[in-house]
């Protein structure tokens, strides 16, 4: 039987609106020297902040991934899924969720503009997608799956691993995987062997899924680090918004991608907004305790394009919510925008 693989390299991206960086041809450049490398890795893509919704674009997605350190507030998840409701699905990725029905506190937070298409949960790790109201017809196909590589998931919450759901909406084939992989900066090797384990084990019982998916999402606390700099030197960079420039070529998720270990021929937004984690709860200043880590892009949002399909996305925004700090994550979002080709009239 054919083995299955989310991460298989692709030759090319499909056109992709915005501007594509750190990449040369079929090869990926290194930022830092200006040497091809052997493998694209993640190429990061510029926003257009421009989103006309359904004007210019047959799908509009807003997507986000939020670790939540066994903590919920109401308000923060109304923050959580905006006050713009002119998205066609809004995806949302859960990690160490606490003991509570947050489905019934996201659908509230919602106001009935959006109704739940499809959910997976496996204890802290879960994954809800929603739909505008009365949008059940466009939703064929849809499967959830999910995948556990450890961790606590009873009363610490802090269940590994990844759930995921795979759904046909108005005639575009998708599938969002929300993970939560291994801690600690040296555990690069454990969480590059857990996201091929995923790749291979999500969906194993239903192989036409890959092949019949559009777009692919990972999105999640994949717990990457910031490697070869000490806090102090990081903190400051990031103090003066420096850190775009100059912490990306030391984020262990590029460097593995770059490698060719992970996340062949995806894309990303650029990292312009700051490491994600890890904060002092209720405040947005990083670390104070005796660990002081270094603060790190532990919360990500990955998409692909499936080599030869008829679509084009545009990445709108790429952001963090930094004004969210009831966890010692902030959370992240994205806003990706889908037209279908039209086929060109063959005229003799």
């Amino acid at each position: 039987m054919e083995n299955r693989n989310l991460f298989h390299p692709c030759k090319r991206v499909l056109e992709i609106s915005g501007k594509l960086l750190k990449f040369k041809g079929e090869k990926l450049v290194d930022p830092i020297d200006g040497n091809i490398g052997t493998h694209e890795g993640i190429k990061t893509v510029e926003v257009d902040n421009v989103c006309e919704f359904s004007n210019g674009s047959d799908l509009c997605i807003r997507m986000v991934t939020w670790n939540m350190n066994g903590k919920v507030s109401y308000e923060d998840l109304e923050v959580l899924v905006g006050t713009n409701r002119r998205f066609n699905l809004l995806v949302i990725g859960l990690q160490e969720v606490p003991r509570c029905n947050i489905k019934q506190l996201l659908q509230s937070a919602l106001d009935n503009t959006h109704c739940l298409l499809g959910k997976t949960i496996m204890q802290s790790l879960q994954l809800y997608v929603f739909g505008p109201k009365n949008s059940e017809s466009f939703t064929k196909e849809l499967k959830a799956d999910k995948q556990s590589i450890g961790g606590c998931g009873g009363l610490i919450r802090r269940k590994k691993g990844a759930v995921a759901i795979s759904i046909n909406f108005k005639g575009i084939q998708m599938v969002f995987i929300s993970c939560h992989l291994s801690a600690h900066e040296h555990n690069v090797e454990k969480r590059n062997s857990q996201c091929r384990h995923l790749s291979h084990s999500l969906f194993s019982k239903h192989r036409n899924i890959e092949r019949a998916a559009q777009i692919t999402v990972w999105l999640g606390d994949l717990n990457y680090r910031i490697q070869g700099i000490d806090t102090i030197p990081a903190r400051n960079l990031i103090h003066n918004d420096l850190h775009g420039q100059l912490l990306t070529s030391k984020d262990q998720l590029l460097q593995e991608a770059e490698r060719g270990q992970i996340f062949e021929g995806y894309c990303e937004g650029t990292l312009a907004f700051k490491p994600t984690y890890k904060y002092n709860v209720g405040s947005s200043n990083y670390d104070t305790s005796y660990k002081i880590r270094v603060p790190s892009w532990t919360d990500r949002i990955l998409f692909k394009l499936e080599d030869g399909c008829n679509i084009d996305a545009t990445l709108r925004s790429y952001d963090s919510m930094d004004h969210i700090d009831s966890s010692d994550h902030k959370p992240v979002k994205a806003h990706l925008c889908v037209k279908v080709k039209k086929e060109k009239m063959h005229h003799q």
